[in-house]
């Protein structure tokens, strides 16, 4: 494993926003999908429903939002962000990278550094290791990490052909992360990957290399065995690693937040790992599994609405497409997390909405 204290540098405020339209899977027993098997995928995953995105709102629709709340709440001075990361597999565009656009909308300085990551599951806990090692190397007084995916919206039926299960699991949402510069705070991260694994979860069509998929494929793929064997065997090890590590155990920390996969999996983690379901944050049940942002959703979820000056040691492990799989040690002041966000705003570029009408 990559390993590492970055010293200086803390996580001072998390936002996250979804849409006003909360969907129920209740709504998608039909004539495919009957009454037993959503709810045998309702008790195995957790999920309950989930948020969908507005037809025109994109994952950085949503990131913005967060971000702009909280510079707000926080009275951040765009001057003051030198760095933005946009970590999304939903992008608003082939190119330029998403997160000039949100450099752009969000009015930040030019002395700024931009761009964008493709990750999905494990994208909060490794752009919080690319953010705070940047920021070490560099001038930089504060950063904004971006992390979010449309994924429920990328697979709809009319969109992509998917199973239904993939369907019914994923939900919209994005977040923002604000981390600065602070003397006497630090921040642990260890990562990993195996690219051997990079058919697990795999999207083979649509793009350069195989532009058309044959009638009748689905476009995206997952080997669900392989993801639960990879999801309960190395990350509760790397977790344990990092523990051991730190010479830390479950009763040093506040919190254990996982990468919101599904309820069976944080169950097999958390009992592989010594942590009780107590200190094991659920967020999947109200949001689905929302990739990158999950995390921090979480976070939000259960210490958004906390009224106090409290500080919190989470220990925080997100993990999947790639494969990949991080895992960050970090203390958070509870007043620095906002209560969540909900937005049908989107961004009017200007250009044709599906071939159709301008998008405005």
């Amino acid at each position: 494993m990559i390993d590492g204290i970055i010293k200086g540098v803390k996580i001072s405020g998390i936002a996250a926003a979804v849409s006003n339209k909360w969907t129920s899977l209740e709504t998608f027993i039909d004539e495919e999908n009957d009454e037993k098997t959503v709810r045998k995928f309702i008790k195995m995953t957790g999920v309950t429903g989930r948020y969908d995105a507005g037809i025109r709102q994109t994952t950085s629709d949503f990131c913005y939002v967060a971000a702009k709340e909280l510079l707000q709440k926080k009275d951040v001075l765009r001057d003051d962000i030198g760095l933005l990361v946009f970590v999304s597999q939903t992008p608003d565009y082939g190119l330029p990278a998403t997160a000039f656009v949100l450099q752009s909308r969000l009015g930040l300085s030019k002395n700024c550094i931009a761009f964008d990551v493709n990750l999905g599951c494990s994208g909060f806990t490794y752009g919080l290791n690319i953010v705070s090692s940047i920021m070490k190397t560099n001038s930089i007084k504060k950063a904004l990490l971006l992390c979010g995916d449309t994924s429920a919206k990328h697979r709809k039926p009319d969109v992509i052909k998917n199973t239904h299960s993939a369907t019914m699991l994923f939900g919209d949402s994005g977040t923002a992360t604000l981390l600065e510069r602070c003397e006497d705070q630090e921040i642990y991260t260890s990562s990993m990957s195996d690219g051997d694994g990079y058919n697990v979860i795999f999207e083979p069509y649509g793009r350069w290399r195989n532009p058309i998929a044959p009638k009748g494929i689905q476009l995206s793929t997952m080997d669900d065995l392989g993801v639960f064997q990879f999801s309960t065997d190395r990350v509760p090890d790397l977790i344990n690693k990092t523990m051991i590590k730190l010479n830390t155990t479950p009763d040093d920390y506040d919190c254990l937040v996982l990468h919101q996969a599904n309820l069976l999996i944080l169950k097999q983690i958390a009992k592989k790992t010594g942590f009780s379901m107590d200190k094991t944050k659920i967020s999947i049940d109200v949001f689905g599994n929302t990739s990158s942002s999950s995390i921090p959703i979480t976070l939000v979820r259960h210490y958004g609405d906390e009224m106090n000056t409290s500080k919190i040691h989470a220990l925080m492990c997100g993990y999947g497409v790639g494969l990949s799989w991080s895992v960050v040690d970090a203390y958070i002041d509870v007043e620095d997390v906002l209560p969540l966000i909900h937005t049908d705003e989107y961004y009017a570029d200007g250009y044709y909405f599906e071939g159709g009408e301008k998008n405005e």
